[in-house]
């Protein structure tokens, strides 16, 4: 394996959610080892887990899961920080001696890993892999045990985004569910007084066999769809 670190900006994470696309498949396999975007520089401590850090690991972490054959593990770092005790900012859940809270990094990550599926699946626009094109990042696998397909979308755009799924003549149930995780703006951010960055689920209808929903500005969706 090789261990790769990455703490940079939005930006950078954004920009390399293509990072594995052309790695070569007969190197060593990749543990993203350490991981966490950087709001104002690498290391420094006013970095902060407003929603932009979560948006855009989410763009990459698209990449990874698109690259499965390549990316066998990730892990998130820091993991803990005491709020009077920290060695290192951003981190994913923060604590006190009385209380703690999730950061809507750690949300992320709970998406995507309790949504993580058996098998890969291509997700295509003209005939290319959604890589920020038009700001929107996915990646989709199907779940042999529950036969779901379940698919990942990232819009990072500051304006709403109507997709429109083909299929291929799969059949499927009538209802999917709709898992949303988004903010008013980017600099938002939980805290221990309050958690406004958590997930939102609700059921929506196919009409006609037909895949049609909006991923809202500034958002990590996941839409989850029964096989039959």
């Amino acid at each position: 394996f090789v261990d790769e670190h990455y703490y940079n900006s939005p930006e950078w994470f954004q920009k390399n959610a293509t990072r594995y696309d052309k790695y070569d498949r007969t190197a060593p396999k990749v543990f993203a080892g350490e991981y966490a975007v950087q709001t104002v520089a690498i290391a420094s401590p006013d970095n902060k887990n407003s929603w932009v850090t979560a948006l855009s690991e989410a763009a990459f972490m698209t990449g990874l899961e698109r690259n499965a054959d390549v990316v066998y593990m990730t892990s998130y770092a820091p993991l803990f920080a005491h709020a009077e005790g920290w060695q290192w900012t951003p981190d994913l859940i923060w604590f006190n001696n009385l209380s703690s809270y999730a950061t809507p990094n750690y949300y992320v990550q709970k998406l995507f890993s309790n949504n993580k599926g058996t098998d890969l699946l291509k997700i295509t626009e003209n005939g290319k892999a959604v890589t920020g094109q038009n700001k929107l990042y996915s990646s989709a696998v199907f779940d042999e045990k529950s036969k779901e397909i379940i698919i990942k979308i990232v819009n990072a755009d500051t304006q709403p985004k109507e997709v429109n799924l083909n299929t291929k003549n799969l059949r499927f149930d009538d209802k999917m569910i709709k898992i949303i995780l988004s903010a008013d703006t980017l600099d938002t951010e939980n805290s221990f007084t309050s958690e406004p960055i958590q997930p939102k689920e609700k059921s929506e209808s196919i009409k006609r066999g037909k895949i049609s929903t909006e991923i809202p500005s500034k958002s990590v969706v996941i839409l989850k769809i029964n096989k039959l």
